[in-house]
């Protein structure tokens, strides 16, 4: 005879305290990334919360989107930004832990031309390029905007030197922008930066006077 089933009473079961409030700061975080595979995403959410690293979530919800947008690029960024060189295994991983898909990651891989090991501002760089559709303009605009500290519906200020750095690094890729474009470019924002602190902006380089970056 089966022994009968323990019963328990509210006053036996020890919730602990903290409990109540991470499943709701848990729920809202997959509100507002909609990981597209929740289990994978959610042993990646409580394992950077037992060790202290980035979370996997969205500064913002994007309705709508599918597979990789700037809100999930701006995730891997602030999950892997402290690390001068990543592995494709770390990046492998950040990109199954957010349910995109496998063969996008490879096709950046191809586009920049990455080994084992890769800087990860250059690999940062190519994937705004992917994601602005093979356009050096929009990837920069898209750089700007998660790399600005600015607050939302801000101007997206960076400072110029990364912006230089990145932008000459994604023209070197493209193997069809000259040089003397590439320093017409630069020469022209200089004025701008330097009454903007150091900081350039996308209004700078989209304006219609400003040299066309590709």
């Amino acid at each position: 005879m089966a022994p009968p089933e323990t019963m328990y009473c509210a006053q036996q079961i020890n919730i602990p305290p903290e409990l109540p409030d991470i499943l709701k700061q848990f729920t809202k975080a997959a509100i507002r990334t909609q990981p597209q595979d929740v289990l994978a995403w959610s042993a990646a959410y409580f394992t950077a919360l037992a060790t202290g690293e980035a979370l996997p979530v969205k500064r913002r919800l994007e309705p709508g989107a599918t597979g990789l947008t700037p809100g999930l690029l701006d995730v891997i960024y602030q999950q892997l930004k402290e690390k001068n060189v990543v592995t494709l295994g770390l990046l492998g991983k950040k990109w199954a832990e957010l349910g995109l898909p496998k063969q996008q990651l490879s096709e950046i891989i191809q586009s920049g031309g990455f080994a084992e090991e890769v800087e990860f501002m250059k690999f940062f760089a190519v994937t705004c390029s992917h994601l602005g559709g093979g356009s050096i303009t929009e990837a920069m605009r898209l750089i700007c905007q998660i790399l600005t500290k600015d607050p939302d519906g801000g101007a997206c200020r960076i400072q110029f030197s990364l912006f230089k750095e990145l932008y000459e690094y994604l023209a070197s890729l493209s193997g069809e922008i000259s040089q003397s474009q590439i320093e017409g470019v630069l020469a022209h924002l200089h004025d701008d930066v330097e009454k903007q602190a150091g900081m350039v902006m996308p209004r700078n380089f989209l304006s219609p006077e400003c040299p066309k970056l590709s």
